[in-house]
């Protein structure tokens, strides 16, 4: 088990908070600091290439797979039934995407930094509260700063919409409201005191993972280096 998996952490400021509050305010630091790593900052720059981008798919297909796995397998669970929603599973279009970008490429990645995060999320099944909070923070991120990423991408390569299913949820047209109601189901949970705080540790925990995730691919930035970008 690593540093991340012993964190304890004083949720403070956000005790007072309702639920979706806390998640949001208590892992801010963590969220800046996995939105500003150099992956990511270079794949929105449009300088990472194909196969980078391809390799980043390759860990969200290893981190969705698990999680949509384990949301499933623990939907009776009160806690999580009032999150779960097959409109938002992302596998498919993975999968769809990566046929556009590797065709005819691998499916698997060896990544210690997937193999991590799917080994939490394994974890997470086993409480359903901590499943919520990897749900939040990868579905509701995918639902906000995930559409502007799609929308760069798309200007980014010249895309016309191709390759970019990841950032589609058909079913849902409007996501500002089904996020308004997402975070309402959150607040009604009623969790007690000790069991929000585990929440808010494990949101700034899925923070972490996703970094780790990015630096993994920071390290390849070289090979990454987009040759047919047009200036401006």
């Amino acid at each position: 088990m690593t540093a991340i998996d012993d964190a304890e952490e004083t949720v403070g400021p956000t005790a007072r908070l309702p639920l979706s509050a806390a998640m949001r305010i208590g892992s801010q630091a963590e969220h800046r600091d996995a939105e500003g790593s150099s992956f990511m900052s270079e794949l929105l720059a449009g300088r990472v290439d194909e196969q980078g981008y391809a390799d980043y798919l390759l860990r969200l297909h290893a981190v969705y797979s698990a999680m949509e796995s384990a949301v499933r397998a623990r939907a009776d669970d009160d806690t999580v039934a009032a999150v779960h929603d097959p409109a938002l599973e992302r596998l498919d279009a993975i999968e769809a995407d990566l046929r556009h970008w590797s065709p005819g490429g691998r499916r698997v990645v060896d990544s210690p930094a997937a193999e991590a995060y799917r080994a939490r999320l394994e974890h997470a099944a086993h409480h359903g509260r901590l499943l919520v909070a990897h749900h939040y923070t990868r579905y509701l991120g995918d639902l906000s700063g995930g559409q502007a990423i799609g929308r760069i991408l798309d200007r980014a390569f010249g895309l016309g919409g191709q390759g970019l299913a990841f950032y589609d949820f058909p079913a849902i047209p409007r996501p500002k409201p089904y996020k308004d109601a997402y975070r309402a189901r959150l607040d009604a949970l009623g969790l007690p005191t000790h069991q929000r705080d585990e929440v808010v540790v494990e949101v700034r925990t899925a923070f972490r993972l996703n970094l780790a995730l990015f630096a993994e691919l920071g390290e390849h930035l070289a090979s990454y280096v987009r040759r047919d970008r047009t200036p401006g």
